[in-house]
């Protein structure tokens, strides 16, 4: 799990990230990322955040040394918009392995969606959908396009202060795809500690690393907090469906 700072001149604590121009951002991230592949086995997924600012530095780096299958884009509502531009709303997720040989659980990430105008068959039973007394519902594949998930923001439990916290929900799928109970997974830019946290709440090993001390003693007490709870907001019962909020 790569999330890298982006191309923009951002504090975390007391370090900062200076933006600087696209060569020299691709130039970093190829040098950063070169170090990390030694850690990797031949049949690792790697995931790599990013914005539309930093795509073009993304993708050259991921052709180079990757094999790139596809990219997630999901919708982070936060923020209050741009004057003089189009209000930023999505954010991307380049999916790349190793080699031909790597780990993919589609029935582990299905989607849960609500069925409003239900087929049946002719003897009335439904048409590739469920009933239940909370609705009627159908399981499908997920795509690379993700509207279901929620910035953490104070009332959510998962909540801390860090700039770029990602959902716990967004994790999740990316575990639960790409990884099996017990297997490592590495976060070099560990941050608010959302990928630590998942893997333990979902039976994995994690090596999450950052270089703000402060950031680490989150992380440890986000770890402590899931002993006590290890539900997921937006994950019951197998699938995903509703969209993760504060209650």
């Amino acid at each position: 799990m790569l999330d890298p700072p982006y191309n923009l001149t951002k504090l975390f604590g007391t370090w900062k990230f200076q933006a600087r121009g696209e060569r020299k951002y691709t130039q970093w991230l190829r040098e950063t990322i070169s170090q990390i592949m030694p850690a990797l086995k031949p049949t690792a997924t790697i995931y790599i955040c990013g914005d539309w600012r930093t795509s073009l530095s993304i993708m050259a780096v991921a052709q180079e040394l990757f094999q790139v299958r596809n990219r997630i884009t999901w919708e982070r509502e936060k923020g209050r918009g741009a004057k003089s531009n189009w209000k930023n709303a999505h954010e991307d997720i380049w999916f790349c392995t190793m080699s031909g040989d790597y780990t993919f659980h589609v029935h582990e990430v299905k989607h849960r969606r609500r069925v409003v105008a239900p087929y049946r068959h002719s003897d009335g039973s439904p048409k590739d959908w469920a009933e239940s007394r909370s609705g009627n519902y159908r399981d499908t594949h997920p795509s690379n396009l993700w509207s279901d998930l929620s910035i953490p923001f104070w009332s959510m439990p998962e909540n801390t202060d860090h700039p770029t916290q990602k959902p716990e929900k967004l994790m999740a799928k990316l575990l639960l795809a790409s990884s099996n109970p017990g297997d490592y997974i590495l976060d070099p830019f560990g941050g608010s500690g959302t990928t630590a946290v998942v893997a333990a709440k979902l039976n994995r090993q994690c090596l999450s690393i950052d270089l703000n001390q402060q950031y680490c003693l989150w992380t440890l007490k986000r770890l402590e907090m899931a002993r006590e709870d290890n539900s997921i907001q937006g994950y019951e019962d197998g699938v995903f469906w509703q969209r993760n909020s504060g209650k």
